[in-house]
């Protein structure tokens, strides 16, 4: 009885069956309309992040459970207590798709996820509480009213003034992402923040915030509604049409002083000829740059990480290649990576696609 038990059991935990267009190749897949991939929330992935960032507000006695639904992108709207997950994050094969297209999957993996999870989760919970209408939530962030940027923002990259949490200084750009990005810092687990923002004007939101969240413990959300926004099951257009959009949004993103520099360090690709990718080079490369740059520069590691991400993408976007030996191009690409840190900090004033 035991045995044939396991034997069901076995048997009852096949794999879901793949879809037909997991199959496609990618320009097959691209003509598809996201209402046709009859996408759910049941990958394992997402499924563990929504878990465990529940967990965390469980730990923080904070009654709220935003509901999720996959939309094109990541976002929480205004006045619903909720979050949108990007569709390519339910199958690997739209991650794939999502890489190639353009460049990176944002929330690709487990820790990434949860980082952006958490910030979404702060906008939810100012949405679900109500947050942005208190006078102390104005005076440390600023008015939720502020326009918010239509396609780009500036930031400074040496401001002290904000945390740093997700990538291109994002807490800049708007005072609700000021709060829901402070509110991520402070919700992680076992946070070191009062350690880390020491001496930084930023550390005054996190303890607001660490006030704030004492005041809402264990009380009800003001705002219950359940509604979603752009779910992906109603949205015709195709894939296609939607990177064509995304990534005439994302052309804005790096100044033309990267591309002169990696174009002198680096040669452009030629047919014909076999050469180690600068994009490969710079990721593998990558581990040893950063411990180089933050024992040198002793820059704070957000900076650096930041500009080699950048590097490799526009390596990979300008088509470039190794053509002279390893050790030189490590040796001269540390003295650029350096020099477009120096500057960045120097102009103080960068411009980010939203």
């Amino acid at each position: 009885m035991a045995a044939r038990k396991r034997a069901r059991t076995k048997s009852g935990s096949r794999k879901r069956r793949e879809p037909a267009w997991a199959r496609l190749s990618d320009e097959e897949l691209l003509e598809l309309r996201f209402c046709d991939l009859k996408l759910s929330l049941r990958n394992e992935a997402i499924q563990r992040a929504i878990r465990n960032v529940y967990r965390e507000l469980d730990r923080r006695n904070l009654r709220l459970r935003p509901h999720v639904w996959l939309s094109v992108e990541w976002f929480s709207p205004d006045g619903i207590p909720g979050i949108a997950i990007p569709f390519y994050l339910a199958h690997p094969r739209l991650m794939r798709l999502e890489r190639q297209m353009v460049g990176e999957v944002e929330g690709g993996n487990a820790n990434w996820m949860m980082r952006i999870m958490r910030h979404e989760v702060g906008h939810a919970l100012d949405n679900a509480f109500r947050l942005r209408r208190r006078k102390a939530w104005r005076k440390t962030f600023g008015k939720a009213s502020q326009r918010y940027p239509t396609v780009s923002y500036r930031v400074r990259p040496a401001s002290r003034n904000f945390v740093l949490h997700l990538g291109h200084w994002y807490a800049q750009s708007h005072p609700t992402e000021d709060f829901a990005e402070t509110f991520a810092v402070w919700m992680q687990p076992k946070a070191r923040w009062r350690r880390e923002y020491q001496g930084w004007p930023a550390l005054a939101k996190l303890e607001y915030v660490d006030r704030l969240m004492s005041e809402i413990q264990g009380k009800r959300p003001l705002v219950n509604n359940r509604d979603v926004v752009e779910p992906i099951s109603e949205n015709t257009r195709t894939l296609a049409e939607h990177y064509r959009r995304k990534r005439a949004r994302y052309r804005l993103d790096t100044p033309d002083a990267y591309d002169l520099r990696l174009k002198r360090l680096f040669g452009k690709r030629r047919k014909g000829k076999r050469h180690l990718r600068a994009s490969t080079f710079v990721r593998e490369c990558r581990p040893q740059l950063e411990r180089l740059l933050l024992r040198r520069s002793r820059l704070y590691p957000y900076l650096v990480h930041h500009v080699l991400r950048t590097v490799i993408e526009r390596c990979r976007d300008l088509d470039l290649v190794v053509d002279t030996p390893k050790r030189e191009a490590k040796r001269e690409l540390l003295g650029v990576l350096e020099r477009i840190m120096i500057d960045m900090l120097r102009r103080d004033q960068e411009q980010y696609t939203l």
